[in-house]
């Protein structure tokens, strides 16, 4: 069979790529290893029946704000949006809570009833993100480097505070919650956003992408599918197939044809052969691009040479619950969040952070967790809460040893699992008392398991490899490439997490590696020498 494009590997990046091939009139396949589409935004009711948990990913802040996926119309295809009555909370031990509404008023408010004064500081962040936050954002995701955008910020950012911004912008994470205010909700705020990547908090670059996905749930919130994650990839394969579109799933691929220096075609694992007569796109971790479905005699010398360094992001260990009733906090919250993170202070999110950067299973991990009922009531019946935390653990084969009491060797087989979920669960008991004793089922996935269900996610990692400055922009995935999706073979496009921007479900990367195959196409037909 013959193709325009080929798209191996349908997560969000790889849907959004060939649907955006699709629009420009191509004839696009989309391969699938698993047996339904969506990559990390997938949901299921293997739990319990009567509940649906996301098995991945969750709050789609990105995706709302991406104009890319807005441009797909995918309210027409299925997707709904839902919201919980607040974004963001942060529960301490002594009864407060770091709480993120979605109307700004409301969350300065709850501020300066903290720290006077604090309500106000607020505002004021609020307004400068107002100047700066859409060509930002813009910039971040778009192809490398982002001219246009780029023009737009510098211009937008004398008018913001200049210099005095850019040095915000590049404050830790750690401290950039502290500057301006008393209390500590900003900061919590902050850095907890920070930590969903592997960013060090006391790193430059924390800063701004805490202050990103703060930013982003104070004027877009995080937002859920209605009925569950798959719902998004639900709409995205759907329109895809009003396209003309095809979908197989269960089609493994196992080897890019290369012919006469450029990429031709996919070899499945069960030996079907698909040509590809323009492009292919790899939905697919690099390490594994780079390291197997492309002969590494057909790569450049750089790419190879640059793959040797390249870092993946620490593993994961998610656990989902399916609950009794709603979580019985201590102390309730004035407004309750779809989504909450688990740490006593801001020092100690850092301390967990780095163990894990240093190969330690940390003690008292820093969990990222969701309410998914109270975002979206279909999720489960009426008085129960579908809930679920992940934390970030070292790579299996980066473990040094275990901080805590629980004798986890980070081999991540059941025995570790089951007791790191314990350390997790106990976590919430302390602010929620009595939580333990509402769990009616719960499933416990490492970084094994998400692996063997999505092969992108290698040991766990979730955002496609670090995204700490040594490998972002110009830089991702190897410094040869400069940030741009083009792999060295023409014809050949990596539209996965592991390429600029990086991960998060936004597109980003897929949309721009179907932009650049299409500006190749129209180059090679303008000077067919080129092809």
């Amino acid at each position: 069979m013959r193709y325009d494009a080929v798209v191996v590997g349908a997560g969000p990046n790889g849907l959004a790529s060939a649907n955006k091939l699709a629009d420009a009139g191509w004839s696009v396949l989309l391969l699938e290893a698993q047996t339904e589409v969506g990559g990390a935004v997938r949901s299921d009711r293997e739990l319990d029946p009567e509940f649906v948990h996301d098995t991945f990913s969750a709050f789609y802040p990105l995706a709302a704000s991406s104009r890319g996926l807005a441009a797909f119309g995918l309210e027409e295809h299925g997707l709904a949006w839902r919201h919980a009555p607040a974004v963001l909370g942060h529960p301490l031990p002594d009864g407060r809570w770091a709480l993120l509404h979605r109307d700004r008023q409301v969350t300065a408010r709850l501020m300066d009833e903290q720290h006077p004064g604090d309500g106000d500081a607020w505002l004021d962040l609020c307004a400068v993100w107002d100047r700066i936050g859409d060509p930002l954002v813009s910039a971040l995701v778009s192809p490398f480097p982002p001219v246009r955008p780029g023009l737009s910020l510098l211009t937008r950012l004398r008018g913001a505070g200049g210099l005095d911004l850019v040095k915000t912008l590049l404050t830790p994470a750690m401290e950039l919650g502290r500057r301006g205010f008393g209390g500590e909700s900003a900061g919590l705020l902050v850095a907890g956003n920070a930590g969903h990547a592997d960013l060090p908090l006391d790193a430059p670059g924390s800063g701004v992408f805490g202050l990103l996905l703060t930013m982003l749930g104070q004027t877009v919130g995080f937002p859920v599918p209605e009925g569950g994650a798959g719902r998004l990839s639900q709409a995205l394969a759907r329109r895809l197939e009003s396209l003309g579109g095809e979908i197989l799933c269960d089609s493994e691929v196992a080897h890019v044809v290369v012919e006469h220096g450029r990429a031709v075609g996919v070899i499945t694992t069960d030996g079907r052969r698909y040509d590809a007569g323009r492009a292919v796109v790899a939905d697919v971790s690099a390490t594994r691009l780079f390291g197997g479905l492309v002969d590494a005699a057909h790569l450049p010398a750089r790419v190879n040479r640059g793959m040797r360094d390249f870092q993946l992001d620490p593993g994961t260990v998610k656990v989902d619950w399916a609950l009794d009733g709603t979580l019985p906090w201590a102390s309730p919250p004035a407004h309750a969040p779809g989504t909450f993170h688990v740490a006593d202070s801001v020092s100690e999110m850092t301390e967990a952070l780095g163990q894990v950067a240093a190969g330690v299973i940390p003690a008292r991990p820093f969990l990222l967790a969701g309410q998914m009922t109270t975002s979206d009531p279909t999720r489960s019946p009426a008085g129960t809460e579908s809930l679920w935390a992940y934390t970030h653990v070292p790579q299996p084969d980066r473990t040094v040893r275990d901080a805590g009491e629980g004798g986890v060797r980070g081999v991540w087989d059941a025995s570790d699992c089951e007791r790191f979920a314990d350390r997790m669960q106990a976590r919430i008991e302390r602010l929620a008392p009595g939580f333990g004793s509402r769990v009616r089922a719960r499933r416990v996935l490492g970084p094994r398991e998400l692996e063997a269900r999505n092969a992108n996610l290698v040991g766990g990692a979730i955002n496609g490899g670090t995204a700490q400055l040594h490998q972002q922009l110009f830089l991702r995935p190897v410094p040869g490439l400069l940030g741009r999706p083009e792999t060295g073979v023409p014809g050949l496009y990596l539209g996965s997490a592991s390429a600029h921007p990086g991960g998060g479900v936004h597109g980003a990367p897929g949309l721009n590696a179907a932009r650049a195959a299409l500006l190749h196409h129209r180059l090679g037909r303008l000077n067919p020498r080129r092809r």
